[in-house]
């Protein structure tokens, strides 16, 4: 296996681990007060309203994860499993996935609209460009 390879798969397992810390801060979040009947089951069934902002904010935050990410993720699966892969992809890949760990930091913390917009936007634009090298790079491949 290639570096770039390896290197690309290391940028999905940091994109799945912050997947995964999101979800394990929500869980410490949420279960102690629903344990401890703080918040009622009846209060958490459909919605997520009971719960403080902190559990709210980690909760969209980790439905954000399957937003952008799952394009990434496909988008590097389709690099490997095409070959040829480079350090466009790396680079690229890399790029995303620091601001999406920029993003879920301003999302569970301030929460600031307009910077958490702005990872959110930036990553778009780097998946974007993602997808635009990939599909130019396979589809202009010499055939054998």
């Amino acid at each position: 296996m290639s570096l770039v390879e390896k290197l690309l798969i290391l940028a999905l397992a940091a994109q799945a681990l912050l997947t995964v810390s999101i979800l394990v801060w929500m869980g410490m979040e949420r279960v102690p007060r629903v344990r401890n009947g703080e918040i009622a089951m009846a209060e958490i069934a459909v919605d997520r309203d009971a719960y403080p902002l902190k559990a709210r904010l980690l909760s969209n935050n980790f439905d954000n994860q399957f937003q952008l990410p799952v394009l990434f993720y496909v988008g590097v699966m389709l690099a490997l499993w095409s070959g040829g892969a480079g350090w466009v992809e790396v680079i690229l890949s890399g790029l995303f996935v620091v601001l999406r760990y920029v993003h879920a930091g301003v999302h569970v913390t301030t929460n600031h609209v307009f910077r958490r917009f702005g990872a959110y936007f930036a990553g778009l634009v780097v998946l974007g460009l993602l997808w635009v090298w990939l599909v130019l790079r396979i589809v202009l491949a010499p055939s054998i």
